[in-house]
């Protein structure tokens, strides 16, 4: 790999890997990796160009970012994992267990999208007006440039065909906020194509693991607690 993924671990057991969202880091599960960590090997990790990992030189993408997480794994010896990801870190997990299918034990998607329609427009307007305003000046400013790709994995990204949700063969809990900021029609068309998925819509917005953390975890619990025999 061309850059160290930073990561925070804490715990021993099953490993559980955290996926962060777009323009975030690690300490976004903060009220998560403490009380996960009396039960699993809690690893939250930094992708690529956000918190305190390098952007490095390879493609900014979601493809590349799982594609890290794949080698961040071989290199701790790290089989198989639990994957909780949120926003783009969901869709990290998803393109991940379509492309390395026999390293993941448990799925936990939180607010991804298959693509841009998924978001509600009056999200995804300004993300679209911004990216179009930042790719003007990126040749000026390196800020400028930082930004541009950032926005534009939430206008380009993460393509993902529904027909390759049929190849996810684990255990998925599909989990989103009453008023998220992707269309609860398109969540659940998520988990109606993930064969035997959990869904669970919590009462608040995008950022549920954080404003919801009880209600969030309890869910995760018990997504874990009834699948434990084939985690």
């Amino acid at each position: 790999m061309d850059i160290s993924l930073f990561y925070q671990e804490k715990g021993k057991g099953i490993p559980f890997i955290f996926l962060h969202g777009n323009g975030g880091d690690s300490n976004y599960f903060k009220k998560q990796i403490d009380y996960f960590s009396n039960n699993y090997r809690v690893i939250a990790i930094d992708t690529r160009g956000h918190g305190k990992t390098e952007r490095g030189t390879r493609p900014f993408t979601i493809e590349q970012f799982a594609d890290d997480l794949n080698e961040f794994l071989n290199e701790r010896k790290i089989e198989k994992a639990i994957i909780l990801g949120f926003s783009d870190g969901a869709n990290i997990a998803m393109k991940f267990v379509m492309k390395y299918p026999n390293k993941v034990s448990a799925l936990i998607l939180n607010g991804g999208n298959l693509d841009t329609k998924g978001i509600k427009k009056r999200i995804q307007i300004p993300i679209d007006i911004g990216y179009s305003i930042t790719k003007m000046f990126i040749k000026k400013s390196e800020v400028a440039r930082r930004n541009m790709e950032l926005l534009n994995l939430m206008v380009n990204e993460p393509n993902i065909n529904i027909e390759n949700l049929h190849k996810i063969k684990v255990p998925t809990l599909v989990i989103a906020g009453t008023h998220d900021m992707i269309k609860e029609s398109h969540t659940k068309k998520i988990a109606e194509n993930i064969s035997g998925s959990k869904l669970s819509i919590i009462k608040g917005n995008h950022f549920i693991a954080i404003k919801e953390a009880e209600k969030f975890n309890n869910e995760i619990v018990k997504f874990l607690e009834t699948n434990k025999e084939k985690i």
